[in-house]
């Protein structure tokens, strides 16, 4: 009935607003500039409604991240490099959200998210990196060249953030043309955000991860409603339910005939809403037939038997039901996918060295981003069970920026893990010796971001 419904809804504001009024929408940094290139806009008579629902596309937008406006005039953190002013190593940007109560998950709407207060994540990122997508190639106001639609969308900035961002248009379908191999062990990764108002009755952004014979024919089956859906999986989220203070997630797994809905589910949490957590990180864990789906430290769905191990999963793609209100919007960015499943104490305690990219830390800088727990927790365990283990932390970045301010930068990300390894984890600094080599100690060549992120890593020697 809610689908019917919003199916109504949809066809009543479309037939009363004009789709021109989706016409290109540009947000640059700084000053919130919000650029209107609707064709000969001024020069047309256009319904008072249509620049009214125009203009509130603007204010959500500008008010995306007006909460954390506030929060950028706080001082600096203690651990920001000295070289700042130098053009950093390359680095996924953060969206960092508002802090959720450790013990009960209660959104807290103020504060910085911080280690302690993701001290249930146990999310753990792939051992490699092999797809990586912030848009830096694309220009503003472009739909991305690596990317394949049947809708409209473009690049933009937003003011307050890093990087750039992806923004979906009307209903349709968006996929990276990039991705076409997905193993039985892999993570996936990316920033989601809305704007600050955001209707109960638009759609989900649904993430699907599924087989199709050819991504550039079958990629539309996956629209709003199920079809010809088959072999796959949808994760959907909105950060609106029915009683306005949680968001909403969605999960339908799909089976080998069109629209075979094997199980499904949805259900109100708190981690991502309007108007206080509308910028979030989410992860997704494959290991084999089991999909953990986590929304910042929140962790949505486990599901142990959500892949089909038979199936050679191929396509990853983001799907838009529809927006309501013509003020509504999705946007991502800091695409990340990663392979292999880490065998941290096989690799430090018998082989001896055991390498990770999943501590991550802010641009040009040594604090570590507080998504980094479940790795970091990983690596402590393995030290507590092993109490005589010493272990020599190396921090590396990639080849961005020049050699000394890279070398410094990596002593001091590896300081800042012991520091961490030790306050909140319990793990003895007798045991932990630290260095970095900067970019002296390429992993792979730094000709490509995912390269690159390969690069940017942590290493741990046992002694």
């Amino acid at each position: 009935m809610r689908a019917l419904y919003v199916m109504l809804m949809y066809a009543v504001s479309m037939a009363c607003c004009p789709v021109s009024t989706f016409a290109q929408i540009r947000i640059n940094e700084p000053g919130r500039v919000v650029e209107r290139q609707a064709e000969n806009r001024a020069n047309r008579k256009i319904d008072q409604a249509v620049d009214k629902g125009f203009d509130s596309v603007e204010e959500g937008i500008g008010n995306l991240f007006k909460k954390k406006d506030k929060k950028a005039k706080e001082p600096e953190s203690s651990n920001s490099d000295a070289n700042a002013d130098k053009k950093p190593e390359s680095s996924a940007s953060s969206t960092a959200g508002n802090e959720a109560n450790a013990d009960n998950g209660t959104p807290v709407k103020a504060g910085k998210s911080t280690l302690k207060s993701y001290s249930k994540f146990d999310f753990i990122p792939g051992e490699k990196v092999v797809a990586v997508e912030d848009f830096a190639q694309d220009a503003v106001g472009d739909f991305p060249a690596k990317w394949n639609t049947n809708s409209s969308g473009e690049v933009v900035t937003i003011e307050g953030t890093e990087g750039k961002w992806l923004m979906l248009g009307p209903e349709g379908v968006f996929y990276p043309e990039f991705v076409n191999k997905l193993p039985e062990n892999f993570t996936l990764e990316f920033s989601l955000a809305t704007t600050s108002e955001f209707s109960y009755y638009s759609g989900y952004l649904r993430t699907v991860i599924a087989e199709v014979g050819s991504p550039a024919k079958d990629f539309p089956n996956w629209k709003g409603y199920d079809g010809d859906k088959k072999n796959g999986i949808e994760l959907g989220l909105h950060p609106k339910d029915a009683g306005g203070s949680q968001g909403l997630a969605m999960f339908n797994v799909f089976g080998d005939e069109n629209a075979s809905s094997i199980m499904k589910n949805e259900k109100s949490f708190p981690a991502f809403h309007v108007p206080d957590h509308n910028v979030v990180k989410v992860s997704v864990w494959r290991q084999k037939g089991r999909m953990r789906l986590y929304v910042d430290d929140y962790k949505v769905w486990d599901l142990p038997r959500a892949f089909n191990p038979e199936k050679n999963y191929n396509f990853i793609a983001f799907s838009n039901q529809g927006y309501h209100d013509q003020a509504n919007r999705y946007f991502i960015s800091n695409l990340r996918i990663a392979v292999g499943a880490p065998d941290t104490r096989s690799k430090l305690i018998t082989e001896g060295k055991f390498s990770t990219t999943g501590i991550l830390f802010d641009v040009n800088s040594a604090n570590i981003k507080p998504e980094s727990y479940g790795v970091l927790k990983d690596i402590a365990n393995v030290l507590t069970e092993n109490g005589t283990v010493k272990v020599k932390i190396i921090g590396h970045t990639d080849s961005d920026g020049d050699d000394g301010s890279n070398l410094a930068l990596s002593k001091k990300r590896s300081e800042a893990v012991k520091e961490a390894l030790s306050r909140d984890f319990a793990i003895d600094k007798a045991r932990l010796e630290t260095d970095g080599k900067g970019e002296s100690e390429p992993a792979t060549p730094n000709t490509t971001s995912e390269g690159k992120a390969n690069n940017r890593r942590v290493e741990f020697v046992k002694m």
